[in-house]
């Protein structure tokens, strides 16, 4: 809703503001024009990436549409799911896990926290570290460090499509000055004839630059901007997860290293302590 709600704030301003100050809004109509910016944008955008790239596109611009995955709900539940684990681990060794490990699809305990069961990225991360510290892997720094790794490579997956589209908006102003020029070369073309036709051909031309600009900065940037700052805020899910399994293998109790983990959350989806004070609480018997 929010990316709809700044392009109709984006075209209100521009157009009313245009039609206020006693511009003609038909002039701005030149689809020639647009064919060569967009036409051109477009086909740069498919030589420079690759088919998965270009796949991945529509679905998210559709993920920004919907605004960010894990809200405070997500958060809450995943803290509350890690003090289970991490319990069960403490009082009953992490071979207590393996059923759920091995077969997350099946795991009961898993179950309990819907949200995070249905999110298959988020339950293949948890298992996979679960797993390799059931087979001996108990030096933080270095789990610390496979983690980072994994999460750069995630984001980076994710992020060329907000790269590709930042590429796009950087390329769309020069485009739009190549429609400007071509238009000023039909203008000169045309140099015989009246004052009015000129006018137009030269105000038909200038619509090629303004087109441009408008709509790489009013657009596309931003559109690429809200990718990744969602990408960012979605990342501070899987770091809970690693902030809480670092201090679990650090040896501190689940209490402690769930606090570990809700303290790097961001504050508008951080939930306070006697949350999850009281969510842990009311966990069933491990």
């Amino acid at each position: 809703m929010l990316l709809i709600a700044g392009c109709a704030i984006v075209i209100f301003s521009v157009f009313g503001g245009y039609v206020l100050n006693n511009g003609h809004i038909a002039v701005l109509w030149q689809p020639f024009e647009f064919l060569i910016i967009l036409g051109a944008g477009v086909g740069s955008v498919v030589t420079g990436n690759t088919k998965v790239v270009l796949g991945q596109i529509g679905g998210e611009i559709g993920h920004l549409l919907k605004g960010p995955k894990y809200q405070k709900e997500h958060y809450l539940e995943l803290l509350t799911l890690l003090f289970q684990v991490f319990k069960i681990a403490k009082t009953k060794g992490l071979l207590a896990l393996e059923q759920h490990i091995e077969k997350p699809e099946e795991s009961p305990l898993f179950q309990q926290f819907p949200k995070f069961y249905g999110d298959h990225h988020a339950v293949a991360f948890l298992c996979d570290y679960l797993r390799l510290m059931s087979l001996g892997a108990d030096d933080p720094h270095s789990l610390g460090d496979l983690i980072d790794e994994e999460l750069e490579v995630h984001h980076h997956h994710y992020s060329r499509v907000a790269t590709a589209i930042q590429q796009l908006g950087d390329g769309i102003p020069a485009l739009g000055i190549v429609a400007a020029v071509l238009g000023v070369i039909h203008t000169m073309g045309s140099i015989t004839e009246p004052p009015e036709v000129l006018g137009h051909l030269i105000g038909g031309a200038l619509v090629g630059t303004f087109f441009g600009v408008f709509a790489s900065y009013g657009f596309v940037a931003p559109i690429a901007g809200g990718l990744n700052a969602i990408y960012a805020s979605e990342g501070a899910y899987f770091k809970c997860m690693k902030a809480g399994l670092i201090a679990h293998l650090s040896g501190y109790a689940p209490a402690i290293s769930i606090e570990f983990a809700r303290k790097g959350l961001p504050d508008e989806s951080k939930p306070g302590f006697t949350e999850v004070e009281e969510a842990t609480a009311a966990l069933p018997p491990a």
